[in-house]
């Protein structure tokens, strides 16, 4: 007599997230309200992936009524974008972090933790940019002006990081090239760079309330620099610098030239630096990456940091604010593509005052998050906040 056939019980599986099964499928037909009363509480590093599910979905995810919802349940947050130029492409495009989807899930169904990459937006209409003519205020990204590339321009696009969409906003009063805007008390100061530099077109400000240009009168502007190469906003005053310097404090309507010899100009790089609370960061080769706390008067090393690798000589180093947070960027070559590709890299680092009022850092991630031709331009990291 044979023994009994055991029956194998069969395995049930559960799906990953996103997948496209019956079950999933039928989310997107569950009422608006209910949908956006959901997504409004997941993270906006997911939505990337989350607009692949169905167009109603990426609808969803464009619409007012669920930042309206994000905002009323306090969730909204700083979101990441990344704009590159590419060689053989006349407009730049335009990239947001996110994170991967993660297909492994553990027996408890809770996410493991997953990388990030760099998602491209399809956003039409993007214009050429000038990295310091680029300025997050709120949820949208000002592009102002034109870009180093191109002829003056007094042009002024929105991107809306909300429906990333464009949209044109009131032209400034003088065209601008090689030129920097910065944000202050609900206003957006934008210095130099015109055809024929006077204290009346020097400086001129847009009130973001009122959506109108006014000019600013700049008594010395015969001691500034048409072109401006670095330029932030440090305990409430706009310094900005050419081979010169000078500084402006809208609340007291105070201008001062700058020597080019002095602490801040000497320890800061173009293009290669970020504020964050009111210290300047800026990364050197030589230095890594160090700071500039006006109370203290000098440059500083950045402390901590372990885990964060040493950057090639050769590479572009960028640093932006991330809502309180540092997030780096440099590239490496990919020898696997022979040196045609690179790869881009960002780190989050998460900054803290010790018990002496010394600044330190501490690397919350890192991840290689996109792969580039060669020869591309990294424009800009700025972030939004949605």
């Amino acid at each position: 007599m044979s023994s009994p056939v055991k029956k194998k019980k069969k395995k049930t599986t559960t799906s990953p997230i996103l997948s496209p099964t019956p079950q999933s499928m039928q989310i997107p037909s569950l009422p608006d309200d209910l949908l956006i009363s959901i997504i409004a509480r997941v993270s906006r590093l997911d939505y990337p992936i989350l607009s692949l599910v169905s167009k109603s979905f990426r609808s969803l995810l464009a619409s007012p009524e669920l930042y309206e919802t994000r905002s009323l349940l306090d969730r909204t947050e700083s979101c990441l974008y990344v704009c590159l130029g590419f060689p053989s492409e006349s407009n730049p495009r335009w990239f947001t972090l996110c994170r991967k989807p993660n297909r492994n899930l553990t027996n408890t169904m809770k996410k493991k933790p997953s990388g990030h990459v760099m998602a491209a937006i399809p956003i039409p209409n993007s214009r050429p940019a000038h990295w310091l003519g680029l300025v997050a205020v709120g949820s949208d990204i000002y592009n102002i002006g034109g870009s180093i590339y191109e002829e003056h321009s007094s042009s002024v696009s929105v991107l809306d990081c909300r429906s990333h969409t464009w949209r044109e906003a009131p032209n400034m009063l003088v065209e601008r090239n090689s030129h920097a805007a910065n944000v202050i008390d609900g206003k957006i100061y934008v210095a130099g760079g015109s055809k024929d530099s006077n204290s009346s077109n020097w400086m001129e400000v847009f009130d973001l309330k009122t959506q109108t240009w006014e000019p600013v009168l700049n008594p010395i502007a015969d001691r500034c620099e048409s072109s401006i190469c670095k330029s932030a906003v440090i305990d409430e005053a706009i310094c900005m610098f050419g081979h010169k310097g000078v500084a402006y404090n809208p609340r007291i309507d105070k201008w001062e030239a700058i020597g080019a010899v002095n602490y801040l100009n000497l320890g800061w790089v173009w293009s290669t630096y970020c504020v964050i609370d009111n210290v300047l960061y800026c990364y050197c080769y030589s230095d890594g990456i160090k700071l500039y706390d006006s109370k203290i008067g000098h440059w500083m090393k950045l402390r901590g940091l372990e885990g964060l690798p040493k950057f090639a000589s050769d590479c572009c180093v960028r640093l932006a604010d991330y809502g309180g947070k540092m997030a780096v960027f440099w590239d490496k070559y990919l020898p696997s593509s022979g040196d045609k590709n690179k790869v881009i890299w960002c780190a989050v680092i998460t900054l803290e005052k010790r018990d002496n009022e010394r600044i330190w850092g501490k690397v919350e991630w890192l991840d290689a998050v996109l792969t580039v031709p060669e020869s591309y331009e990294f424009v800009c990291a700025c972030a939004a906040t949605v």
